[in-house]
């Protein structure tokens, strides 16, 4: 069952802007496309979700590791937020090359087509994810300096 929030279909780019107010952080990392999303209705809660490769089974809850409400049997709204995002970051073929996906990336245009493909719920949560972010946000608090950062060498591919 695909969410009524999902209809009309929404066409995701490449090219469209990152809404990093609602998803601030997404990644392709640890065989999943995984980040943490903003709850709508508590500014002090944030939500973990992920789509595992290849089975493509999903996940979503709280950053204190509580289920999300929404998960009945299809990917919550934060999913669906997760992997627009997603697409508009790495782009739909990305994602399903990095999730090992056997889907034809060009028979998937609209956010519901993916949805349609998913696995299931697999109620494991991921704590690592969380802490990847935590220190994601670590890095934009180190000062600016002309001298060489540690943490920032695999940004600069080891220069």
């Amino acid at each position: 069952m695909i969410p009524s929030s999902l209809n009309p279909p929404q066409i995701f780019r490449q090219t469209d802007k990152r809404n990093v107010q609602e998803v601030p952080f997404v990644e392709l990392a640890d065989g999943r496309l995984q980040g943490v999303v903003s709850s709508g209705s508590d500014i002090q809660r944030v939500y973990v979700a992920y789509f595992e490769a290849r089975s493509l089974n999903f996940y979503c809850s709280t950053n204190n590791n509580r289920p999300c409400g929404g998960l009945r049997g299809s990917p919550c709204k934060h999913l669906t937020n997760l992997l627009g995002e997603g697409i508009k970051q790495f782009g739909i073929e990305g994602i399903l090359k990095y999730l090992q996906s056997a889907h034809d990336p060009t028979q998937i245009k609209h956010l519901g087509d993916f949805l349609r493909i998913v696995g299931h719920n697999t109620n494991q949560a991921h704590g690592a994810i969380f802490s990847r972010f935590l220190g994601a946000l670590q890095l934009l608090e180190i000062p600016l300096s002309p001298m060489p950062l540690p943490e920032m060498d695999w940004f600069a591919g080891g220069m």
